[in-house]
């Protein structure tokens, strides 16, 4: 695994799992060919480099190798030549690191980051095999015969001293975060029937692992041939999640947690954990983050136990408060809010150091209806559907480019299995390869948090106004996403009026920063009113954020002197109580750099020589107050109280892992000479009942600042 701080996702200090403990490797004859190895190890392409003498901070416990010497080809660590295991001559000062390319190896399965270590020999695949007709039709199936993989087949256990808190392990396992009674009787009646082969004939978990292979296990000796005595092979049945749920009526009864979310995973069920506190909502510090405590999150959220307890923010890292640190659930608590922590600090923490979740969710086979064909990579392709057809036979079919957007292909990658989406197409003529030409899904509509493109509106019946094969929609997915937010105390912080000259305005009236009436001014006497503040924007993602557009479409701005990559990469406006546009807000269409960055992560971007543009991951680029086109022009907004808003990247044009915190949002009061702004936030950061409260805005009753 990768540890330490800062550091990114793909870097750090690496250390090995041996014996039951965790160690480090010495820097002693460290090479490129060690680094590449253990990147592969670690699902990524191939390493950038490797460093020395503790960069990412010293490891505890052992140093499990020493003089590692690699050929650069070996498929493990373990295989290349040293001093052998926990034979070191080292301090922890010397503990070795890797950078690694951030691409990951197509299909490669992310091994668990704080792992469940279970012992592989014992128990690895779990399922349900329904015995109820009804049952077996339909997804997820919640209710049936427990049985454990085992050689080639399938094997049951035997239910003599079998218990509630086994069947919470098994279907926290499965996806599920609550148990069901059993109709026992039911079930014995059609299992005396069958031949059953008890491969387990006791089980005593306590109910808090999160998986059975942790409970305690006692399995059947080879010869015995009457391995359950008076006893059947073991039945579950599970309670889903609301949104696993089929029957509508149950739903409305469950509630799920209002005031823990995930955000920024691309999976359903997986993400960075956030907990809402004071109407606000804010991240949970790393610190003793484990499995137990990631399952009480994933279950209050209506998903089973965690599969994953991940550190160092590896889904992206949260902007504002952080508020739990040292979170130390027992793994039976409701919620995360009843588990013993500590209130935190900002010396303590950063949001390097978010902690984040992937949980078991139900198996609904939702990546069996649909696929891509024709790219060059698993990764990119022409969409295709599998859809019924007037006969009641299933074939595959296309979706109709048009309107076709990233929120569209967003859904069709998570359905795939293959992350975010990097682009959706409208046309896919380069990806003809397939013998699908027959259009049968359009004006497909997402949210963008669908699960899968069914449950998304389309029309009810096609009509696709280019209906040949070539302009059938396709995707581009990708393992990791960019995700911009802007500093919202900023804005307040440093917001004010100017009148400008018209005649140091020519440039801005160039590149339409102005409102139209400006056209009707006395050029060059006269001046306009501008509300004007700095903009901050941070990548808080896992990918660099790069403008669509090749450098090639670039537009040069003579004016300004820099090329702007991307048409319009932010809204700015004013609005009224009823939300109607009362300064005509323009499109700001910007030269994206690095302008600076945290701690140990170095700039990638600079718009000066032609050079790339982009925001680097942990990277903000700085617009301040005082350039051209920084505001919005007020010379015709009467006093009043508004809402000022800034929209990145507002047509979706490139890929973000969450564009709910695209927005940001401040009260505004302005009183023909002066302007406050307050309650700037982020569209996501407030609870509901604070962001109606915001709406409402009650200053317009007296010209106090309330």
């Amino acid at each position: 695994r990768l540890a330490g701080y800062p550091r990114k996702h793909n870097e750090g200090r690496i250390e090995l799992f041996y014996k039951g403990e965790w160690g480090t490797i010495c820097d002693d004859d460290f090479s490129l060919a060690n680094a590449n190895v253990l990147c592969r190890q670690l699902g990524f392409v191939s390493a950038t480099g490797w460093t020395h003498s503790a960069k990412y901070g010293k490891g505890q416990g052992k140093i499990w190798l020493d003089n590692v010497q690699c050929g650069g080809g070996e498929k493990s660590i373990e295989l290349c030549k040293s001093r052998g295991w926990g034979n070191s001559d080292c301090t922890h000062d010397e503990d070795a690191g890797v950078v690694c390319k951030d691409e990951r190896i197509p299909g490669f399965v992310d091994s668990n980051v704080i792992d469940a270590h279970v012992d592989e020999n014992k128990v690895e695949e779990v399922q349900l095999r329904p015995v109820v007709a009804m049952a077996k039709k339909k997804m997820p199936i919640t209710e049936g015969v427990v049985e454990v993989k085992y050689k080639d087949g399938w094997a049951q256990i035997c239910d003599i001293g079998w218990t509630i808190k086994n069947t919470r392990v098994v279907c926290g396992m499965l996806g599920f975060p609550h148990e069901r009674k059993v109709n026992k009787n039911f079930y014995k009646l059609y299992l005396e029937r069958q031949k059953n082969y008890f491969h387990i004939h006791s089980v005593a978990c306590l109910g808090t692992e999160v998986h059975l292979a942790a409970c305690p296990l006692e399995f059947s000796k080879p010869n015995a041939t009457s391995a359950c005595t008076d006893g059947m092979p073991a039945v579950v049945s599970c309670m889903p999640g609301p949104l696993f749920m089929q029957n509508s009526g149950l739903k409305k009864k469950l509630k799920i947690s209002s005031n823990v979310r995930l955000k920024g995973g691309s999976r359903v069920g997986e993400g960075r954990v956030e907990v809402l506190k004071d109407n606000e909502w804010g991240t949970v510090c790393d610190d003793r983050w484990n499995l137990q405590s990631a399952s009480v999150v994933c279950r209050e959220l209506g998903f089973g136990s965690a599969k994953e307890a991940l550190t160092g923010g590896r889904l992206g890292q949260g902007m504002g408060p952080i508020y739990m640190n040292e979170v130390k659930c027992v793994g039976q608590e409701r919620s995360i809010w009843n588990c013993p922590f500590k209130n935190i600090t900002m010396e303590d923490c950063q949001h390097m150091e978010d902690a984040a979740v992937r949980c078991n969710i139900p198996y609904m086979g939702l990546e069996n209806t649909i696929r891509i064909t024709g790219g060059r990579t698993r990764y990119e392709g022409r969409v295709e559907v599998l859809s019924l057809d007037s006969n009641g036979t299933q074939s595959w079919g296309l979706i109709c480019g048009e309107s076709w957007t990233t929120k569209e292909a967003m859904v069709a990658c998570r359905q795939l299995g293959l992350g975010y989406a990097n682009q959706g197409l409208q046309e896919t003529w380069y990806w003809d390869s397939s013998n699908v030409t027959e259009m049968v899904m359009s004006g497909v509509k997402c949210t963008g948090s669908e699960m899968s493109l069914s449950q998304c509106q389309h029309h009810k019946t096609v009509s696709c106004q280019k209906a040949a094969a070539k302009f059938a929609a396709g995707v581009i997915c990708s393992e990791t996403a960019s995700d911009l937010v802007l500093n919202a105390s900023l804005v307040q912080q440093t917001v004010y009026i100017e009148d400008r000259p018209l005649h140091m305005l020519y440039c801005a009236a160039e590149e339409d920063c102005l409102s139209k009436s400006a056209a009707k001014a006395n050029w060059p006497y006269g001046h306009r009113r501008l509300l004007r503040f700095s903009s901050q924007i941070h990548n808080i993602g896992r990918a660099d954020f790069k403008p669509k557009a090749g450098r090639h479409s670039w537009v040069w701005h003579a004016c300004h002197g820099h090329y702007h990559s991307m048409d319009i990469f932010t809204h700015y406006d004013l609005l009224n109580a009823n939300g109607t546009k009362v300064a005509e807000g323009h499109k700001a269409s910007f030269c994206l750099e690095d302008t600076d960055c945290q701690e140990g992560v170095s700039k990638r971007y600079e718009c000066a020589n032609f050079g790339d543009q982009g925001i680097t991951v942990g990277c903000w680029d700085l617009y301040r107050h005082d350039i051209d086109c920084q505001w919005i022009d007020i010379t015709d907004v009467k006093p009043g109280n508004y809402i000022l808003q800034v929209v990145i990247n507002p047509n979706y044009e490139v890929a973000e892992s969450d564009f709910t915190n695209n927005a940001m949002k401040c009260n505004c009061k302005y009183d023909g000479h002066r302007i406050w702004l307050h309650n700037c936030h982020i569209g996501d950061a407030f609870s509901e009942e604070a962001e109606r409260r915001f709406e409402k805005y009650p200053g317009q009753l007296n010209n106090r600042i309330s």
